[in-house]
């Protein structure tokens, strides 16, 4: 495809005439064969390094792990007043991350929202990858990693430990469904797109592991007709799950009675956050893979301006939760309530303040305009600043409450060690290993659905061009 038709712009803004979905001449083949081609053909030289880094940065995280549970959370930064810290901290990082795919996949499909169809996979497929990360948190910041069945809702018969009033039973509640949930949303949609690279697969090896995955699709009237039924039941039963999980994993503070956090605004605050930097990662994910990997007629221009839409929106919505909180701090007239505020913005912490409201509620304002919406690296650099401010927004609401609540003689300073700091970092490692993994072996972008766009596209096309017709055979016997 031509370096003009990658870089068509889209993003134009006519009532009489849709803005395409899908540029470049694309037919049914030429779709089939360059979305299947990511997975068949070698992957370039880039993929394989950043394979390596991702994977040797995923090994520092079983090392730290590893002498982690060989030396206890007292190699942690963790302290009396601080007993929660980065392990917490990334835990809510990292499922906020993984709300976009849902969103992406399931609200966007109810309400017919065409542009979904280029990046719902790979959203998808980065919603699996984020609650994984998310969820090896609650169990190593235990630290006593042979007691996380205590989690689970056991049997409490000698009433020694109250778990249904936990917050960390709601929270593996709500993570384990909504894993289970987006995993058997992502593989659902996979299943016609399996089939496909089954039928084009050259090897014994491939044909058997897609063969095996794709469930005996054969692509009759009665397997699209099931399959459309149970996408649909599926997408039902994730959207409610995009607006609950991150409520329920806001109710580990709001049910609290540290100043800072006994608040009811945490759960509709937490969930416009999450939307918030799981788009933003969205795009840092997307923005180099369709150039790496060819796919800009899918992944086009008018899909990142939409993204920069929903992030200037819920980072509007984030700052407005900034100041509600302030308001209400002032409001209630309580001067602990108060002073957690101000020590949030002008106390120690200030610095993490600062880079919080900085990326979070200044940097998205610039997708006010065209320009920014549609300029890549503008896109790219405005999506790491994002989600360097959220991940600072949930360091602030932990440590600025914890280290100064009630007791003034109890204060402390927090800092994290380098088994901190590692174990964050390679938490990232196995993030984009997993990632990396998918983009070699699985179809980055729906093909059965961008089809299904570009036929739509080609149907609308036929139809204005017959009305121009009429109007013309009208005119020319007028």
């Amino acid at each position: 495809m031509s370096e003009l038709a990658n870089n068509f712009d889209n993003t134009f803004d006519d009532p009489t005439r849709r803005a395409p979905l899908i540029t470049g001449q694309h037919n049914l083949t030429t779709i089939t064969d360059t979305i299947c081609g990511v997975v068949e053909n070698k992957p370039p030289r880039i993929w394989y390094i950043a394979f390596a880094i991702s994977f040797a940065i995923m090994s520092t995280l079983a090392g730290t792990i590893g002498y982690l549970i060989f030396a206890g959370t007292g190699v942690w930064g963790l302290n009396n007043p601080a007993a929660w810290g980065w392990a917490i901290v990334n835990f809510v990082f990292w499922v906020g991350i993984g709300h976009a795919g849902t969103l992406i996949s399931a609200i966007l499909f109810l309400f017919r929202q065409k542009w979904r169809t280029g990046i719902n996979r790979s959203a998808e497929a980065m919603t699996i990858f984020a609650v994984i990360c998310a969820g090896m948190f609650p169990g190593i910041h235990i630290g006593r990693v042979w007691y996380a069945f205590y989690l689970a809702p056991l049997p409490n018969q000698m009433d020694m430990w109250p778990q249904f009033r936990s917050p960390l039973l709601w929270d593996v509640f709500a993570v384990n469904t909504y894993f289970v949930v987006s995993l058997l949303f992502w593989y659902m949609g996979m299943v016609p797109d399996l089939a496909t690279l089954r039928d084009r697969a050259t090897s014994r090896v491939r044909q058997i592991a897609y063969g095996f995955f794709s469930l005996g699709w054969r692509g009759s009237n009665r397997h699209w007709h099931r399959y459309e039924r149970a996408y649909l039941i599926l997408a039902a039963l994730a959207t409610p799950l995009v607006l609950s999980v991150h409520s329920v994993v806001s109710f580990d503070f709001a049910v609290a009675q540290v100043p800072g956090w006994h608040t009811t605004i945490f759960p509709p605050y937490f969930v416009a956050g999450a939307i918030f930097s799981g788009f933003a990662m969205v795009l840092t994910l997307l923005i180099p893979c369709r150039h790496i990997f060819g796919l800009k007629d899918f992944i086009t221009l008018r899909h990142i301006e939409n993204m920069n839409k929903v992030i200037l929106a819920t980072g509007s919505m984030v700052g407005l939760a900034y100041a509600t909180e302030f308001f209400i701090a002032w409001y209630s007239g309580n001067p602990i309530e108060q002073f957690a505020f101000q020590n949030r913005a002008f106390g120690h912490y200030w610095w993490a303040y600062a880079i919080m409201i900085s990326c979070n509620v200044i940097t998205p304002q610039i997708f006010w305009f065209k320009k920014a919406r549609t300029n890549i690296w503008i896109t790219f650099v405005a999506s790491i600043f994002v989600n360097i401010g959220m991940w600072f927004e949930r360091f602030v609401i932990i440590i600025t409450s914890l280290t100064a609540d009630y007791i003034p003689a109890a204060w402390d300073y927090y800092s994290p060690t380098w088994v901190d700091i590692m174990t964050f970092v390679g938490s990232f490692g196995l993030f984009m290993t997993c990632f990396l993994l998918f983009c070699r072996f699985l179809p980055m972008v729906a093909i059965s659905e961008v089809k299904l766009t570009l036929a739509e596209q080609r149907h609308m096309e036929h139809i204005k061009q017959a009305y121009a017709e009429q109007a013309a055979e009208k005119g020319g016997e007028a």
